[in-house]
């Protein structure tokens, strides 16, 4: 069996384990201690980053792909069932431009939880309420491009289980007045594959990083009833 190299919390990790289950792929996870990172994976990965992904070919040959966005395309491509890219080339340059977007939409919510004063959580937390009134724009419903779940959806997942954290821990909503956001959301919660990308662990391991952050979000989140 193919082996994903993951840690607990990362959202890119997550985008290839929605994928493989859409595609009804099984991986082996094997967790690692970003804080403390084994030899044996500095050695295999080129960024030092997690998602790996450690896959034999049909000669035997080991490989090591690497790149969140690169390993769910290869899965989409190797794996059973309907492609989630779609076939025309225009198309497949919008979705490889959108789950871009997704990416830049996490690096914009790392730098909300982590903001330390008022001025840039407040400046993130703006540019994300942007991105996500394009996202409103560009969802066609009831998924990202239509009838049919894609990568851009998978991209997506993770994004807004952030999303649905904040709300829980600290009261803060980041895309109201959205209703295509809104019911995409819905729809992407209730997806098992979205669902089961994550342990059962995960909101609580969530919430001690949030907290631990030292931010204005971890101060939201420790002071809100919501988080007790």
């Amino acid at each position: 069996m193919d082996r994903l190299v993951s840690h607990h919390l990362c959202p890119y990790v997550q985008r290839v384990a929605i994928v493989a289950a859409e595609k009804g792929i099984a991986l082996e996870r094997r967790l690692v201690d970003l804080a403390a990172k084994p030899d044996w994976f500095l050695a295999v990965s080129p960024t030092g980053k997690v998602p790996l992904l450690q896959v034999t070919d049909a000669a035997g040959r080991e490989h090591v792909l690497f790149e969140s966005a690169a390993i769910a395309e290869s899965l989409d491509e190797t794996g059973p069932g309907p492609s989630l890219m779609p076939a025309d080339p225009i198309a497949r340059a919008r979705t490889r431009a959108w789950v871009e977007f997704a990416s830049a939409t996490l690096s914009d919510i790392a730098g909300l939880y982590a903001a330390p004063d008022q001025a840039m959580f407040d400046a993130k937390r703006e540019a994300l309420a942007a991105r996500f009134r394009q996202a409103e724009r560009a969802c066609a419903g009831p998924w990202f491009a239509g009838a049919g779940f894609g990568l851009v959806d998978a991209a997506f997942g993770p994004v807004f289980r952030y999303l649905d954290a904040f709300e829980t821990l600290a009261g803060l909503s980041l895309a109201d007045g959205l209703p295509k956001v809104a019911a995409w959301r819905a729809a992407l919660a209730a997806r098992p594959s979205v669902a089961g990308a994550v342990a059962p662990d995960y909101p609580e391991r969530l919430r001690a990083f949030l907290l631990a952050r030292g931010s204005v979000l971890s101060r939201r989140i420790a002071a809100s009833p919501a988080a007790a």
